[in-house]
């Protein structure tokens, strides 16, 4: 099954920045709606951001003007995160939908075929 392969978690202070990366099996044709999830412990799995195979994004209420989703590569995507606070701790995930023509591009989680393992990003205040 393919997995999607993640990196860039950690541990930091109110207010520090972290950068998250994602990538996906490379294809010569097709392109990738890539997003990035978030779950904390108990909680359901929340959209954080989406950017779609033209480099159109979407953020939640929440990210919007700290965080900025960017496609490194056609199959690689980060995530900055910017003036991080104490809510912003969860488990972290990249999810992806491959095609050559039309790709679905969520909203939700259960849109989303492709995901990584999680990365754990952990704010103190």
């Amino acid at each position: 099954q393919v997995r999607l392969e993640e990196s860039g978690g950690g541990s930091v202070q109110a207010g520090g920045s972290l950068r998250l990366s994602c990538s996906a099996p490379k294809y010569n044709y097709g392109s990738y709606c890539m997003a990035w999830f978030r779950q904390s412990p108990g909680e359901e799995r929340e959209g954080v951001a989406i950017i779609d195979g033209r480099g159109r994004t979407t953020y939640a209420d929440s990210a919007k003007g700290r965080f900025t989703i960017a496609k490194d590569n056609a199959n690689i995507v980060s995530l900055q995160m910017n003036s991080l606070k104490p809510e912003d701790t969860a488990m972290y995930y990249c999810a992806a939908n491959y095609g050559l023509v039309h790709v679905k591009c969520g909203p939700t989680s259960y849109d989303f075929d492709l995901w990584g393992q999680g990365t754990q990003v952990t704010v103190s205040s």
